[in-house]
């Protein structure tokens, strides 16, 4: 059994980690570092893990480092870059998931701080060249024995699944392809600003960083990785939900493609991706809630000429807490579903 250190443990990345984590027939919990309920047992902070998981909760100069085998840093941007040195220099496998990894280079990720409005100056830029893009249906030989990987944001992960076999099959014949993104409130985590409060969220729907959001850096990546050019027009909006990420995209459709043909595409691509499931319906969020499942239904719109894909997940799950278990399978020699194979909750 391999010993879990998490970083970030009362927040809602952490608080997902531990849920998976207690029905992972390889990997137990082992600490809970935190900055904030320091001294509270984490049963006292989510009160639904009494009797589950009853640990102190630590601050980061309590890390046992002799008894971790990998480390989930479920941190704010910044944080992780700060704390990484110690993990690097004993070899611990880190699986963050901010920004901070998420490039391998200093330049995109300049651009990706630009975006978020924060200082773009890496903080270890030594580390970015052996960090790894936490998407396993694209990397995940890369992500085998790997050492640092940067878990993709949601966004990024529902737009990504949504876009790949089109961009590599080249279905899309249009220089910018646009997505419009939907989100639930606990995406901007446990401690999301005065904007979230209920009353404030409640009946309201919102735009925000119009074509400037910082997941468009890491899905042009991962795109031009699979001989993608296109740039990405991305639109997301906060709409009052718990969770769940719903992405729409568009682009002229290659001459001649039909629905049939794209869906039989996605299906091929997808074969041996256990947590991608092609469907010939609507998605609905709640088709994946609580599951480490992505669903997307691919079309094509005759009259108009247009490619059109919706792709759904759970942001907590597949855009954050079930990935990042997901790729440390991969690290650490598991079966990539080990903890995983769970249905969505419904309703």
């Amino acid at each position: 059994m391999k010993k879990a250190l998490i970083v970030g443990a009362t927040g809602f990345g952490g608080l997902g980690l531990i849920e998976i984590l207690l029905r992972h027939p390889h990997l137990k919990v082992q600490q809970l570092v935190a900055r904030r309920d320091v001294g509270k047992r984490i049963h006292e902070v989510f009160p639904h893990l009494t009797g589950f998981c009853e640990l102190p909760v630590q601050g980061n100069d309590e890390i046992d480092y002799a008894n971790t085998d990998i480390a989930f840093f479920s941190t704010p941007d910044r944080a992780g870059m700060a704390l990484i040195s110690p993990f690097i220099e004993r070899s611990i496998p880190v699986i963050d998931f901010s920004g901070d990894f998420r490039f391998t280079n200093t330049d995109d990720y300049a651009q990706y701080a630009i975006n978020k409005g924060m200082e773009r100056t890496h903080l270890a830029p030594e580390t970015l060249k052996e960090a790894v893009y936490g998407l396993p249906e694209l990397f995940a030989d890369k992500l085998r024995g790997a050492k640092l990987v940067g878990n993709p944001g949601c966004f990024a992960i529902c737009m990504i699944l949504g876009l790949l076999p089109a961009i590599k099959e080249k279905l899309i014949d249009c220089e910018t392809i646009i997505c419009d993104g939907k989100t639930g409130v606990s995406g901007a985590g446990k401690n999301p600003g005065e904007s979230n409060f209920y009353p404030q969220r409640y009946e309201d729907v919102n735009t925000y960083r119009e074509g400037t959001h910082q997941h468009v850096v890491e899905v042009e990546n991962a795109l031009r990785s699979v001989g993608g050019t296109q740039k990405i027009f991305f639109v997301p909006q906060i709409v009052p939900l718990n969770r769940g990420i719903l992405i729409t995209a568009y682009g002229t459709a290659k001459k001649g493609i039909t629905t049939q043909e794209a869906e039989e595409i996605y299906r091929e691509f997808y074969k041996n991706a256990p947590f991608v499931l092609i469907t010939s319906r609507s998605p609905h969020t709640t088709d994946v809630r609580g599951s480490n499942r992505c669903e997307i239904r691919v079309s094509v719109d005759a009259r108009t000429n247009t490619f059109f894909v919706t792709s759904v997940i759970d942001n907590l799950v597949k855009g954050q807490a079930g990935n990042a278990v997901q790729c440390a399978n991969l690290m650490l020699g598991f079966e990539e579903t080990a903890g995983l194979l769970v249905p969505a909750f419904y309703p």
